[in-house]
């Protein structure tokens, strides 16, 4: 594994596999997310990117391997503890509240935040994402795709967290939208959050990662930093068009 980074290692996945009923999903897979770094994981669909963001973030359990964040083991702890230890998922597709107003999912995204806090945290994701700050009274589900995607972030970071992974933040969108999305995650990183970015467009996730992970049907078959693996002539064929 490449190391372009002295930082401490903040997640760390060591052997997970990982079954649907007798589907074996995810096998044997090994990675590390060291602090202050963007890591992102690129793969074709049904690779077991989302399986493997779903089963760090507590929703899935692995069968076997392990799964340690700040030193500490979390398999099988629940999804909800895991948030309070400082970890946030933004999933696929979004899953924004769609009856609740913007205000409201941002607040529920705090939820394991005592309520004193609350306030600035709000003022933080608005600060952030003034277009939220507008529609803070809108019902979400009436919100645009871009829009959407950013009520979905902004409730990841109402739980503070030290790791934020993204699963597919470009997807459905505009091209300008995508845009956007990726300059708001390298601001993000710039203001010292970490981030583990799965993502479908490997030329944009590659192109703002350290480091850079490629799965195959359930397997790590690249790694290495980011930049490197962008010249990989696998990697361009497969993913960037040649």
């Amino acid at each position: 594994m490449s190391e372009v980074s002295n930082n401490k290692s903040l997640l760390r996945v060591d052997d997970i596999h990982v079954y649907y009923g007798s589907i074996h999903a995810i096998k044997g897979i090994s990675f590390e997310v060291n602090e202050g770094e963007i890591v992102t994981l690129i793969g074709a669909n049904g690779a077991g990117k989302s399986t493997t963001l779903n089963t760090v973030s507590g929703l899935l359990k692995p069968r076997s391997g392990l799964i340690t964040f700040e030193g500490k083991g979390i398999v099988g702890i629940g999804a909800s503890r895991i948030v309070s230890l400082g970890m946030a998922l933004c999933p696929e597709g979004r899953r924004v509240f769609q009856q609740m107003t913007v205000r409201e999912n941002l607040e529920m995204g705090g939820y394991s935040r005592p309520n004193t806090e609350i306030p600035a945290s709000l003022e933080d994701v608005f600060m952030r994402f003034p277009r939220l700050k507008e529609r803070e009274k809108q019902i979400a589900g009436t919100l645009s795709g871009g829009e959407q995607q950013m009520l979905a972030m902004g409730r990841a970071l109402m739980s503070k967290p030290k790791l934020l992974m993204l699963d597919e933040p470009s997807m459905g969108l505009a091209p300008i939208l995508v845009e956007q999305i990726f300059d708001i995650i390298k601001e993000l990183h710039n203001t010292g959050t970490t981030i583990l970015l799965v993502e479908q467009n490997a030329q944009m996730a590659l192109s703002i990662a350290d480091r850079a992970y490629v799965l195959g049907t359930g397997k790590i078959t690249i790694s290495g930093p980011a930049a490197e693996v962008l010249a990989d002539d696998r990697v361009r064929e497969a993913y960037l068009g040649g």
